[in-house]
């Protein structure tokens, strides 16, 4: 076989490149592009008939006081109805994630010796768990609630509401305190817990602690799975908006979880695409659209290039399933998901609060600033899919405290397909 078969097309593959950034400059700088000869013309008019002729037409127009009164008062009105129907900017001022002792960590070793010791498990319960952690991309430091240590494991309703207590408890402790917010300056609480839905309820618990108003607005969202997270920014959003509450959320059930996910990502993304894309790709979208519903045209789906909208991507550490899925679907290079990959190595699932922990690890590498936009993506049981955006408006400086801290430098670290375990 001739060596150039068996070598790319490095000429074609560049001149596609700056074709396709030539359509993309063009299509989003559309407006200008069209503006500007109009402007140029006005301009060089202007200059052809002088000042005296400019001051001959307008006063030929014979505008009297009302009617000048009257336009006035039409821009003011319009102007009016434009800022007050503009929703109002949200901020995210901060936030904190928690980060457990080393005395809840849980290397693959104990791991291994608990599920073999315990008798819930048969030898083939044992082998599957075992084929399922050697790839699931988890680390040596991921932690477990002191319950889970117990063999056979023992979890009670009192040890549920004491984990609770400990990591709710210590992440808000924590951001009143680096924020300056006192607790009784709070008008609005929202808690979101999966799995342990008690009574009181957990938000109960919060204000209790915190002596917070009486008539403060609460909050309680339990069985949402790990789309909760976004799910609780946008009801905080509206609230904060003061606007009627619409909760758009997809459920399907069936085995191949990673098609349901994919389905529910490209409904997300038809919603939001034109609300975060550029021209360029909303252009391609649309014509990818007409031509295979209205053409019957048998085209593949156009899957936008988001990284024209986004800097960054915290797509949900649920499993490396996940990650992977939708690594492939948004067509990502690997350092957009690295985030993902490292939070679910160093922290494993930690359900709806793993996009934050995403984020600071982002901020923690010294990676956010001003201007740039972050895409918070998650999935819940179901699947739900329910994502954020927010945009930095000053640049993050590194820390010295929040989870990564201590191991920040260490990362990212280089995770294999398969990790062999011996059993014991």
């Amino acid at each position: 076989m001739p060596a150039s078969q068996n070598m790319p097309n490095s000429q074609s593959s560049v001149s596609h490149k700056y074709v396709k950034l030539g359509y993309q400059y063009i299509v989003n700088h559309l407006l200008t592009f069209l503006l500007v000869p109009i402007m140029a013309a006005a301009a060089i008019e202007l200059f052809r008939l002088g000042p005296e002729e400019i001051l001959r037409q307008c006063d030929s127009l014979r505008l009297d006081l009302v009617q000048i009164l009257c336009l006035s008062l039409f821009i003011v009105f319009m102007a009016s109805l434009y800022f007050i129907s503009k929703p109002r900017p949200i901020y995210l001022v901060d936030y904190t994630c928690y980060k457990p002792p080393d005395s809840c960590r849980v290397p693959r070793s104990l791991f291994l010796e608990h599920i073999s010791l315990s008798p819930c498990f048969d030898p083939e319960s044992v082998k599957f768990q075992v084929r399922i952690l050697e790839r699931s991309g988890l680390g040596e430091r991921t932690c477990v609630t002191p319950s889970l240590f117990y063999i056979p494991p023992d979890p009670t309703m009192a040890d549920a509401r004491a984990d609770v207590e400990l990591v709710i408890f210590s992440a808000v402790d924590a951001l009143f305190k680096r924020t300056g917010i006192k607790p009784e300056e709070v008008d609005i609480l929202i808690v979101n817990c999966t799995v342990f839905s008690p009574t009181p309820s957990l938000s109960d618990m919060v204000i209790k602690k915190f002596k917070m108003m009486s008539n403060i607005k609460s909050f309680n969202l339990s069985g949402m799975g790990c789309s909760a997270n976004p799910l609780a920014v946008d009801l905080a959003r509206h609230l904060l908006q003061e606007e009627d509450l619409q909760q758009n959320v997809g459920m399907s059930l069936s085995k191949d979880l990673m098609v349901i996910a994919g389905e529910a990502l490209k409904s997300n993304i038809t919603t939001m695409g034109p609300l975060v894309l550029p021209a360029s790709e909303q252009l391609l979208f649309l014509l990818s659209l007409i031509g295979r519903k209205i053409f019957n045209l048998k085209l593949k789906p156009y899957i936008p290039d988001f990284k024209q909208a986004f800097e960054h991507f915290c797509v949900h550490a649920g499993g490396r399933a996940v990650i992977d899925e939708l690594e492939k679907n948004l067509q990502l290079p690997p350092e957009h998901v690295e985030a993902s990959r490292m939070t679910l190595h160093r922290f494993g699932n930690t359900s709806s609060s793993s996009l934050w922990y995403e984020m600071n690890y982002i901020e923690a590498k010294g990676r956010m600033k001003k201007g740039d936009r972050v895409w918070q993506i998650a999935f819940g049981s179901g699947f739900k899919c329910n994502s954020a955006v927010w945009k930095c408006n000053r640049s993050i400086k590194v820390g010295t405290d929040g989870p990564w801290a201590d191991c920040i430098d260490q990362y990212p670290v280089h995770i294999p397909e398969v990790v062999k375990l011996q059993q014991l």
